[in-house]
């Protein structure tokens, strides 16, 4: 939280921000910590949307197309059953 006080100074208002406060949101902050988190949590849902896209182009592959990739029909609907979002 910064605290703003008022001070009066030549007949104008002027504002400070109280600089000793260690959880003060401004230019000075360190923000790195939350950016790395905000990363990582986007670079795992972007991989869990592109499974999840891959799991759907497995489904539409004919049987032939499966045994090209060494995958059988039964592998190929287990792994379409999983969690899109968790699997």
């Amino acid at each position: 939280m910064t605290f703003h006080r008022l001070h009066k100074r030549s007949g104008a208002y002027a504002m400070t921000t109280d600089v000793e406060n260690p959880i003060a949101i401004g230019p000075g902050r360190d923000w790195s910590g939350a950016r790395s988190i905000m990363r990582g949590a986007l670079t795992a849902f972007v991989s869990r949307l592109e499974k999840r896209g891959t799991r759907i182009d497995l489904a539409e592959l004919s049987d032939t197309q499966l045994l090209d990739i060494g995958v059988t029909r039964s592998e190929a609907r287990a792994e379409i059953k999983k969690s899109w979002f968790w699997g």
